[in-house]
């Protein structure tokens, strides 16, 4: 890793990085320490001195996120490349295995839709019993009003 890649790593963690690198440096050998506090102090990333304007500060940042998105992307290219890509199969070369792999596939898409109007037709059914079950319920009710108060009343007190 070249040293302008390792710098703009740590620049992605932020300031907190920066600082634990430099207690670091200074508790392995206090010279590495001091040049790194230096280094910073120099090129503006601690936000000290002439480096402290907002602007330049946003800039960094986004450049930041910039670098970070650039990463992400190459290490899913490289995923890709290792794992190949789930959204479809490309052809094989040998055209009677991919005629067959597209029938097995169609027939299976054809099955999972009759599965999904299967359970639909199910949920359709159970709901509809509970609707007329709840309904039953209610015409029940309408007609005994008095039963449901009967049990429900406090006895009489002396």
């Amino acid at each position: 890793m070249a040293m302008s890649e390792a710098i703009a790593r740590i620049d992605d963690y932020g300031r907190l990085a920066w600082l634990a690198l430099i207690v670091l440096g200074f508790i392995v050998f206090w010279p590495v320490g001091l040049a790194i506090l230096a280094y910073l102090l120099w090129s503006g990333r601690m936000g000290c001195g002439r480096h402290s304007d907002l602007a330049r500060w946003q800039e960094r940042a986004a450049e930041r996120w910039e670098r970070k998105r650039d990463r992400f992307e190459q290490r899913l290219q490289r995923w890709e490349q290792r794992w190949g890509r789930h959204d479809g199969l490309g052809p094989t070369g040998n055209r009677a295995f991919d005629e067959y792999r597209e029938q097995a596939l169609k027939r299976l898409e054809e099955e999972a839709a009759e599965f999904r109007e299967f359970l639909d037709r199910l949920r359709m059914a159970r709901d509809r019993a509970e609707f007329d079950e709840y309904m039953r319920d209610r015409r029940n009710r309408s007609a005994n009003p008095g039963e449901g108060s009967q049990g429900s009343s406090p006895p009489p007190q002396a």
